[in-house]
C-alpha cells in the first residue's frame, strides 16, 4: 500500500526551503515513488529541445521541475500550515490545518 501524503494534486502549496523558497503555486502532479511534486510556476528549468515533427522550430523550452514533498507546505486561508487527519461529523477522515483547525478542501 502506498503512503498517505500531506498534499494532493490541486492543493495550493508554499515552498519552505531551497532555491524557490517562499514561492506559492498549485500542484500539477505528484511522483509517489520519488516523493516529488511538480508545482505550477515554481522551480522553472530550461530544456533544449531538438526540432521534431510536432515542434519543427525546436529551441529552449521552459517547464516546471519537481520539488521534494518535504519542502512543501499546504496553504490554507492564506497561511502555510502543517496538516493533520481527523474524523469529521459524517465519520469520514479529512485533512485539517493545524494552525487554524479548519478542514482543508
Amino acid at each position: 500500500m502506498q503512503q498517505k501524503l500531506h498534499i494532493k494534486v490541486g492543493d495550493t502549496v508554499k515552498v519552505i526551503s531551497g532555491d524557490s523558497k517562499g514561492q506559492e503555486g498549485a500542484i500539477l502532479s505528484i511522483d509517489r515513488k520519488k516523493m516529488r511534486a511538480t508545482v505550477e510556476g515554481v522551480n522553472v528549468v530550461k530544456r533544449h529541445s531538438k526540432p521534431s515533427a510536432t515542434d519543427p522550430q525546436g529551441g529552449i523550452v521552459e517547464k516546471e521541475g519537481s520539488i521534494h514533498i518535504s519542502n512543501l507546505m499546504v496553504v490554507s486561508k492564506g497561511q502555510a500550515s502543517r496538516t493533520g487527519r481527523k474524523e469529521n461529523a459524517k465519520g469520514k477522515i479529512v485533512r485539517y490545518s493545524k494552525k487554524s483547525g479548519e478542514e482543508i478542501k
